[in-house]
């Protein structure tokens, strides 16, 4: 009898994660939280597109909220001259304490590079700021960006490649996110002031409306409600191996344009705790 109950509940968790894992319907997943009639959902809910005027900017938001989970969205980028933009995709809880786990593409002029910033905040705090280059045209095509959220470290991903770990160093006293369950969120929005070269380059509006596209939406993830989660999913105890710290070098040497823990300047008497630890 016990070990039926045992296969049940097995059963009952293989179905739990296969259903979360599957590409997501826009329309069924997500609330539109601002922008009214800057949002187009299309392809029966399987595709979506954020727009930008003068006018107003465009966001949604996952109807559910996760503890711990891989998330995936592919996105096509504004293209063109997307200077003073922002298009973002992140986790993020709610307060004054809350944490966050942030993708930011931050337009550029046509035939200039995107900027990929990333941060995270725990308990509040940033100031984790790292940005990169990408090593393709994210406006000519959906690429996918994921993030890895789990009890041992954060990865951010492009494309499957990870180009940066933030790891859970609570054992040397440097907060990590493990408390608070976290929405999926996605915005379009006009940041000129600083967005592209500190605000030296303005939005041309006469290039609206600015368009972003999305597809293909994945959660492998725990649902705050439930208490169903289990440890044994693969993502669950996911960590680089040596063939993944290489490739985050590769990414880092090449690409990577900013890192708070160089930055001298921002942190002259000592930089943050887990700049030696990470």
């Amino acid at each position: 009898m016990i070990c039926k109950i045992a296969v049940y509940v097995a059963v009952l968790l293989i179905l739990f994660f296969a259903l979360e894992s599957l590409a997501g319907d826009f329309s069924k997943e997500f609330d539109i939280t601002w922008g009214n009639g800057h949002t187009t959902i299309l392809n029966n809910g399987q595709s979506l597109t954020l727009s930008l005027d003068k006018a107003s900017g465009s966001g949604f938001r996952s109807k559910n909220q996760y503890m711990y989970g891989k998330i995936d969205m592919q996105i096509k980028l504004v293209p063109g001259n997307s200077a003073g933009t922002v298009t973002t995709y992140y986790l993020s809880s709610l307060g004054g304490n809350h944490d966050e786990i942030d993708m930011e593409f931050l337009g550029n002029l046509s035939g200039d590079p995107y900027v990929l910033h990333t941060n995270v905040f725990a308990q509040g705090k940033g100031n984790r700021e790292q940005q990169f280059y990408l090593w393709f045209d994210p406006t000519a095509d959906f690429h996918t960006y994921s993030i890895l959220w789990n009890p041992l470290n954060i990865i951010f991903y492009v494309d499957g490649i990870p180009i940066r770990q933030y790891k859970n160093l609570e054992s040397k006293g440097i907060p990590y996110l493990k408390s608070q369950p976290m929405w999926v969120y996605s915005s379009l929005w006009d940041a000129e002031e600083w967005a592209t070269r500190g605000g030296l380059i303005k939005t041309d509006w006469s290039k609206a409306p600015f368009i972003a596209s999305y597809r293909n939406y994945n959660s492998q993830a725990c649902l705050s409600a439930s208490s169903l989660c289990s440890s044994t999913s693969s993502w669950f105890n996911q960590a680089l191996d040596q063939a993944g710290q290489q490739k985050i070098l590769w990414v880092q040497k090449n690409y990577m344009i900013y890192n708070y823990c160089t930055d001298f300047k921002r942190f002259s008497q000592a930089f943050p705790s887990e700049c030696s630890a990470n």
